[in-house]
C-alpha cells in the first residue's frame, strides 16, 4: 500500500488546485486521476476573473497562457431578441486541454505525484482513508473528492442523486468562425435547452450546451438535433452554418445532476462540481471548482499544523465556508433554470431585461463571487 499525507481523487480544476496549494505549504500530497494529460473536457471553457488573484498566487496567470480576455456578455430567446452588456468583472476564456495540463504541470513541478488509475472504492477506518483503484491501494489521513459531476464512487458512497436518472445531456466541440467577436460570452436558448460560445486560446470558439434528453432522444443524432432543434434559433443557426467543426465529433457527457449535494462524504471533503454543480446558463462553474479547492485546502493546512483542530472541526468548519461561499448562488442558478426552461417566461424575462441592463447585471453578480485573494 502506498501511503501519502492527502490524497486527491481526480485532477479537474479543483483537484489541480488543491493540489498546488496544499503542496505550496510543503504537505505530502497525490493525485489519483484516470486520464494523461492533456485531454479535453465538456466544459463551457469560461471563468470568472474573481480566481485571477488567486491562481497568480499559486503561480499560474492564465493571461499569459494565452487565454482570451472577454468582457462582454450576450443572451438571446429561442426567436432571437438579444441583449448584450459588460461583465461587472470579466473571465477569460480558455480550454480544459490548455488549463487542466497547465495545473498539472504546475502540481508536478512542486512534487505532487500524479497515479493515473480509476478510483472504485474508498473506506474509512481508524482515522484513515484507504482508496483502492483496481490494481492498487493508497493510504492517507486526508482525502479530497474531485471526481467530477459524476461516478461509480457516488454509488458507493449512496449519495442521494447517484439512485435516480438525471435528464440532462451536455454536448461540446470546437469550431472555427473568422469573424467571431472575441471578447464576448453568449448564452443563447433553444427548445428544451441553451448554449453558451466564447473563444478559447487557440481562436477556437467552443460551443457547449446543455439539453433535456426528454427533447433530445427524439432525434437519431447530434446532427439530427442540431439542425432541428438549436439551429430554431437564428444565431445558434448562422453560427453552425458558417462555423467549421475542428473536432471529428462532439463530446458528451450525460446523467448531468443539478441536485443538492453534500460536501463532506464519509469524511472526505467535496470539491468542484464533485460538491456541487451550478447549471452552466450562470457561466461560474470553473471559479466555483477553484474557489472551493482554496477553502479545502487551507482548512486542512490549519488540519495538519494545529494539533488542538481536529478533524470534526475541519468538516463542520468546510461545511460552513463552502455553504457561505455557494449556497446562494447555487440557489440562484436552480432559479434561473427553472425560467430559462420555459419559452414564455424566458422571452418575456430578457425582453424586460433588455429594457434596463442594471437588472441583467444584478442577476449576473448574483451567480458570480468576489475577488478571490
Amino acid at each position: 500500500m502506498k501511503e501519502h499525507g492527502i490524497l486527491i481523487i481526480g485532477g479537474g480544476l479543483a483537484g489541480l488546485t488543491a493540489a498546488i496549494h496544499l503542496a505550496l505549504e510543503g504537505l505530502d500530497v497525490a493525485v489519483i486521476e484516470m486520464q494523461q494529460y492533456p485531454h479535453h473536457k465538456v466544459c463551457g471553457e469560461y471563468v470568472s476573473k474573481e480566481i485571477d488573484p488567486y491562481l497568480k498566487r499559486l503561480g499560474v496567470d492564465l493571461k499569459t497562457e494565452g487565454a482570451k480576455d472577454i468582457s462582454q456578455f450576450q443572451i438571446s430567446t429561442q426567436d432571437g431578441f438579444i441583449i448584450e452588456t459588460d461583465l461587472p468583472m470579466g473571465g477569460f476564456g480558455i480550454s480544459r486541454y490548455a488549463l487542466d495540463n497547465l495545473l498539472f504541470e504546475r502540481a508536478k513541478k512542486l512534487g505532487v505525484i500524479f497515479y493515473f488509475e480509476k478510483v472504485v472504492a474508498t473506506v474509512f477506518k481508524a482515522d484513515f482513508f484507504t482508496i483502492s483503484t483496481k490494481s492498487n491501494s493508497y493510504s492517507s489521513k486526508i482525502a479530497i473528492g474531485a471526481y467530477g459531476k459524476r461516478s461509480v464512487l457516488d454509488k458507493n458512497l449512496e449519495r442521494a442523486f447517484s439512485k435516480k436518472k438525471q435528464s440532462w445531456l451536455a454536448v461540446k466541440a470546437h469550431y472555427k468562425l473568422e469573424d467571431f467577436q472575441e471578447d464576448i460570452v453568449a448564452l443563447h436558448n433553444f427548445n428544451g435547452g441553451y448554449g453558451g460560445l466564447s473563444k478559447t486560446e487557440t481562436g477556437a470558439v467552443n460551443f457547449c450546451y446543455l439539453a433535456n434528453y426528454e427533447s433530445f432522444k427524439k432525434y437519431k443524432d447530434i446532427q439530427s438535433f442540431n439542425t432541428a432543434v438549436v439551429a430554431k434559433n437564428p444565431f445558434l443557426k448562422h453560427f453552425l452554418s458558417n462555423a467549421t467543426a475542428v473536432f471529428e465529433q462532439p463530446m458528451t457527457i450525460a446523467q448531468i445532476a443539478f441536485d443538492e449535494k453534500d460536501n463532506v462524504v464519509d469524511h472526505m471533503l467535496m470539491c468542484g462540481d464533485t460538491a456541487g454543480l451550478i447549471h452552466p446558463l450562470c457561466g461560474n462553474g470553473m471559479a466555483m471548482a477553484i474557489h472551493s479547492a482554496k477553502i479545502a485546502s487551507e482548512l486542512i493546512s490549519k488540519y495538519v499544523n494545529e494539533s488542538d483542530y481536529k478533524r470534526s472541526d475541519l468538516e463542520l468548519d468546510y461545511k460552513k465556508a463552502w455553504s457561505k461561499a455557494f449556497s446562494t448562488r447555487l440557489w440562484f442558478g436552480r432559479k434561473l433554470q427553472s425560467v430559462l426552461m420555459n419559452k414564455r417566461l424566458v422571452s418575456m424575462g430578457i425582453k424586460s431585461v433588455g429594457k434596463s441592463k442594471s437588472i441583467l447585471k444584478f442577476i449576473i453578480s448574483k451567480t458570480h463571487g468576489e475577488l478571490i485573494s
